[in-house]
């Protein structure tokens, strides 16, 4: 996977770039969360990696797919993509976007895993501590993992903090070694 990260590292880059200057950002979020969903169905997978297809036949094929969600932009893009036999790097190129867009909106995604579902007053107190601790506003995503005993886990960028029970033992359990 971080062969394909930096593979799409300058195609994501690109693509921000464009979007930001012509005040599209928001468009080529959703073009890209479209494109990346598509490019990850088994079908489309496998016609994309048929090696009797051409570059440009696979492009077109892809544009056909996603032609409503497309601009002018959009389609250059995929048939620059197919050229370089880059689609199968759309969900990072469109994870690396997202990246960019937050950076430029100061603002961050942070998900947290618990032990139990996080109540309303729980969740604006973790938000509160991560703008402290990123500078930033926070959009927040809550998820249960039962297997943690207690606590949680936050990750955020490329932070993460663990402070679930049993993250906490693991912690422990390796100091003792």
């Amino acid at each position: 996977m971080s062969e394909l990260i930096t593979v799409a590292r300058p195609y994501a880059q690109a693509a921000f770039d464009l979007a930001r200057e012509n005040n599209t950002l928001s468009k080529w979020s959703e073009t890209l969360a479209f494109t990346a969903a598509v490019s990850i169905d088994p079908q489309m997978r496998e016609a994309v990696n048929n090696p009797a297809l051409t570059a440009q036949q696979r492009g077109q094929l892809f544009i056909d797919v996603c032609s409503d969600q497309l601009d002018a932009s959009g389609k250059n893009f995929i048939n620059l993509l197919a050229e370089n036999d880059r689609l199968p790097a759309l969900p990072e190129i469109a994870e690396l976007f997202e990246t960019l867009r937050a950076d430029e909106e100061g603002s961050i995604e942070a998900s947290v895993v618990s032990a139990i579902a996080l109540s309303d007053a729980q969740q604006s107190l973790i938000i509160e501590a991560l703008k402290k601790r990123f500078d930033c506003e926070v959009t927040l995503s809550c998820e249960v993992d039962e297997s943690l005993l207690g606590g949680a886990i936050v990750h955020a960028g490329d932070t993460v903090i663990d402070g679930s029970v049993r993250g906490r033992l693991e912690q422990f359990a390796h100091a003792l070694v």
